[in-house]
């Protein structure tokens, strides 16, 4: 018997970590909307539906394993099938999208500059679009990024590594030739859009893309391996939950409800819901 109840505790103390868990990721969601900052706003959403989500799935969950009712663990092995699903998704997806980067080596020098056609169509539709592009440079702005070398030497250009927005936003590309300030020659289009000014800078240049595009796809890849760690765990937690789903409906098409009860008879079409469930449930065990 204690085997037998070992999963419906189990499935009970996660989802009670996973309860407590979704209340500063909404709390984050809502500190973030209060923040004038575009860098930070952009995330609030995600945030905020991600632990609603969390919150109401370990909800049925928790209720399901310690009350043993069938119907909420069903529910709650449904939402949590599509979360493994949809998680699943944006893993392949982000692994599809930025998978190729637009890095190329500047000889004689320890920094790279990008190129925006390097990067796949998806990435640049969006970054080119100006809905995203505003948003974007304001936040490179914000961020005085381009303050932090303002006063570099020329040899600091040669002996320093940059990141991919000061690489992109802060400088003309290193080809560029000027004279007397101005481009000469058929050059790189980037090199007609730089100028000294301080809100000016490369911020209107293809490269300026690039870098911010860059710095998103690195991002992206860190968050892609905290998604696969999530993933693994979400189905394990699911594969628990489909112990205590079988032990939930054994109770009720073997025992009945309640403890002086008859033995419930079951309905064709509930016994074949049943083994469907648990035949369900082994495939991912």
């Amino acid at each position: 018997m204690t085997m037998y109840r070992l999963s419906n505790t189990v499935i009970g103390y996660l989802n009670l970590v996973t309860l407590l868990a979704s209340i500063p990721i909404i709390g984050s969601g809502l500190w973030l909307g209060r923040s004038s900052s575009t860098c930070d706003s952009f995330l609030q959403t995600p945030l905020l539906v991600v632990g609603s989500v969390v919150l109401l799935v370990s909800l049925a969950g928790l209720v399901g394993a310690c009350f043993n009712v069938a119907w909420a663990l069903w529910l709650y092995l449904l939402v949590m099938l599509f979360l493994v699903l949809a998680l699943l998704g944006i893993i392949v997806f982000g692994i599809a999208v930025t998978g190729r980067g637009g890095e190329v080596p500047v000889p004689g020098r320890v920094y790279h500059e990008y190129r925006l056609g390097r990067y796949t169509g998806w990435l640049r539709h969006k970054i080119t679009a100006p809905r995203y592009w505003n948003a974007g440079i304001a936040c490179v702005v914000a961020s005085r990024t381009c303050s932090k070398i303002a006063q570099w030497t020329p040899s600091d250009y040669l002996q320093r590594d940059l990141t991919p927005i000061q690489s992109g936003c802060c400088k003309p590309p290193t080809s560029c030739i000027y004279a007397a300030g101005a481009a000469v020659a058929s050059q790189d289009g980037d090199c007609y859009r730089w100028n000294n000014a301080a809100n000016v800078l490369c911020y209107t240049c293809d490269s300026c893309k690039a870098g911010v595009l860059e710095q998103v796809r690195r991002d992206w890849h860190k968050l892609s391996i905290l998604n696969v760690v999530v993933l693994v765990v979400l189905i394990v937690v699911y594969s628990v939950g489909c112990c205590a789903f079988r032990n939930a409906r054994r109770d009720e098409l073997e025992y009945g409800y309640g403890n002086n009860s008859m033995p419930k008879v079951q309905p064709p079409w509930e016994y074949d819901w049943y083994v469907l469930s648990a035949r369900l449930c082994c495939f991912y065990l």
